[in-house]
């Protein structure tokens, strides 16, 4: 039968698309980063502001010193580097690497030469025509006054004296969360102009081993003029040129660049009233380095006895989607959220995130969350769900009068077509009724999909019993009797992997297939049998939070096709009654 045909081919290239994201696009899996001895956070004091270090006294100190000066706030913990200005250690303090309690914080930011060198750095560049001597990464800032370190309460001026009249000055304001606040100045006394281009800088010395899968961008990005710039790593490596290896640029009035990852964010943001070039590049020396950098479109000419800056702002934190919007709007970051990879549906999967996010934060367990958000978007499916059903009964009842059209007209394809399709007139029903619903459908699951993929509180968030991360695969696993043996087999074979969540999506995806199977031929419904137990084996490695939503939402289904069955009026046909219409079944009356 045609409606047959259909659920094969659909559930075929369901399960095709599923063995393929486990072959070419395997979920996210994370590897926990090694724990890192955290750089030392000690602070060293300046002299005071009314006794300047030279430029050249600053650089005959040891180079191998820690000169650093603390950083806190409520969400991060970490020091910005005093030799060099440059913010390279920093760790955030809610987030841990597993979920063991003595696992180490997450570490963003991590200095030159570590394991993992990722930083941001402040700083100037010459004009075409000037020589002005200029802080480089070996000069060693002074702290103006007394502060203990950069927190929300106590913001911090750095300056530098390059010796030949010109005075370098950093501003530094940290928020509550992620964001440190910038402003450059340079204050010139040397008896002539100066012009220069101040600069701020994200640079990732090492590529990470997981760049990014098809459901989240991972690598370079920004905003300018509004317009997303995401061209990835590789890019960056293959189509630089000339001697700071740019691989592309862009100008505009504002916005924000940066590194982002599958959860986390490093990004320089620009005023908004500033006119800005970003650029990004690669350097292949020393291992290979990835930039982008921030700096004005036109230098900045300081005239004798003047002072002049710019200010920009400094992101090292979680990508928060409320956070991210908050950023945004009020520092006039166009787009900021858009460093989560929301896709092309992104227009729904922003919502679907955010309401995921409210559910999470008002129901405080994210399966539960999930489960809720999953029962909504069933609720407002179900016009849809219902019009596909009614179709696919009517396409049913008519499916014997098809079937003997195209074996009598089978050697006239035209003849054969004019028929079929005078009988959908003639019944009233549009061939498509069950697949334009279906269509519709399809982009709203696959951001579902995604969003979970993204999801930042799904990260490391337990649900009940053995599920301690639903971020990661269902541990549990029959080939080692759920723990029982000491050997894990997916090291022999991936799909050896049958979870007990697995199981319990296979068992709904059977009773779904069994409801679907009730007019379908014996010898499809006995290939049929075998897709449960595919999908089984595919999804048991998918992260426990996928077979959590998938097993719920066919729950679901499966309740939401039975009610539909039962209170929704479906035409039947007349037996015996050749070339007559169907009629509707007429309501039981009360008695009878």
């Amino acid at each position: 039968m045609e409606s047959s045909k259909r659920i094969i081919l659909a559930v075929a290239l369901s399960a095709l698309i599923l063995i393929g994201f486990n072959f070419f696009l395997p979920p996210d899996r994370h590897k926990p980063v090694e724990a890192q001895n955290p750089a030392p956070a000690a602070v060293t004091q300046a002299a005071p502001a009314a006794a300047p270090v030279s430029a050249g006294a600053a650089e005959e100190a040891d180079d191998h010193a820690e000169h650093r000066l603390k950083v806190a706030s409520a969400d991060v913990q970490g020091s910005f580097n005093l030799r060099g200005a440059r913010l390279d250690d920093l760790e955030l303090t809610r987030y841990r690497e597993t979920i063991a309690k003595d696992s180490p914080l997450v570490r963003l930011l991590d200095k030159a030469g570590s394991e993992k060198p990722n930083y941001l750095v402040l700083g100037w560049e010459n004009a075409s025509g000037f020589t002005t001597r200029l802080p480089n990464e070996r000069s060693l800032w002074q702290v103006e006054g007394d502060q203990a370190g950069l927190t929300p309460e106590t913001p911090v001026t750095l300056h530098w004296d390059n010796g030949a009249g010109v005075r370098f000055i950093i501003h530094l304001a940290q928020d509550h969360h992620y964001m440190v606040t910038v402003r450059q100045e340079v204050e010139n006394h040397s008896g002539q102009p100066v012009s220069l281009y101040p600069f701020q800088r994200v640079q990732r010395d090492y590529l990470p081993e997981d760049t990014g899968s098809f459901t989240a961008y991972e690598g370079p990005i920004g905003v300018i003029n509004g317009k997303l710039a995401d061209k990835g790593y590789k890019s960056l490596r293959t189509d630089g040129n000339g001697p700071d290896h740019v691989s592309w640029t862009d100008s505009g009035k504002g916005g924000w660049g940066g590194i982002t990852d599958k959860y986390w964010l490093t990004a320089v943001g620009a005023d908004a009233a500033s006119d800005v070039r970003i650029r990004y590049s690669y350097v292949p020396e020393g291992g290979g380095s990835y930039r982008v950098t921030f700096t004005s479109q036109e230098p900045q000419v300081i005239q004798d006895g003047a002072r002049l800056g710019q200010g920009s702002y400094l992101f090292a934190g979680a990508k928060e989607p409320g956070l991210l919007r908050y950023y945004g709007r009020k520092l006039g970051l166009p787009r900021f959220d858009d460093s989560i990879d929301f896709g092309w549906f992104s227009f729904l999967t922003k919502p679907i995130l955010f309401l995921l996010h409210w559910l999470y934060a008002h129901i405080g367990n994210f399966g539960l969350g999930l489960m809720a958000m999953t029962l909504i978007v069933k609720i407002l499916l179900f016009p849809l769900a219902s019009k596909a059903a009614q179709s696919a009964a009517r396409m049913r009842m008519i499916a014997p009068k098809v079937t003997e059209i195209r074996e009598r007209f089978k050697d006239d394809p035209m003849t054969m077509n004019q028929k079929v399709m005078a009988l959908y007139k003639e019944e009233q029903i549009n061939p498509a009724g069950g697949c334009l619903p279906m269509l519709i459908q399809a982009p709203i699951f696959f951001c579902l999909y995604k969003m979970l993929n993204l999801s930042i509180d799904e990260r490391h968030a337990p649900f009940f019993g053995w599920i301690r991360d639903l971020s990661v695969p269902d541990p549990t696993n029959l080939f080692n009797l759920f723990g029982l043996l000491p050997f894990d087999p997916t090291h022999i074979f991936s799909f050896l992997h049958l979870s007990i969540w697995g199981a319990a999506l296979g068992i709904t995806f059977w009773l779904l297939q069994k409801h679907s199977m009730v007019n379908m031929d014996p010898a499809q419904a006995r290939i049929m049998q075998f897709m449960p137990i595919v999908y089984v084996f595919v999804m048991s490695s998918f992260p426990a939070g996928l077979l959590v939503y998938y097993t719920w939402n066919n729950v679901l289904t499966f309740l939401q096709q039975h009610y539909i069955e039962r209170r929704t009026s479906l035409p039947v046909p007349l037996m015996g009654r050749k070339g007559k219409s169907p009629r509707k079944t007429a309501p039981k009356k009360k008695g009878s």
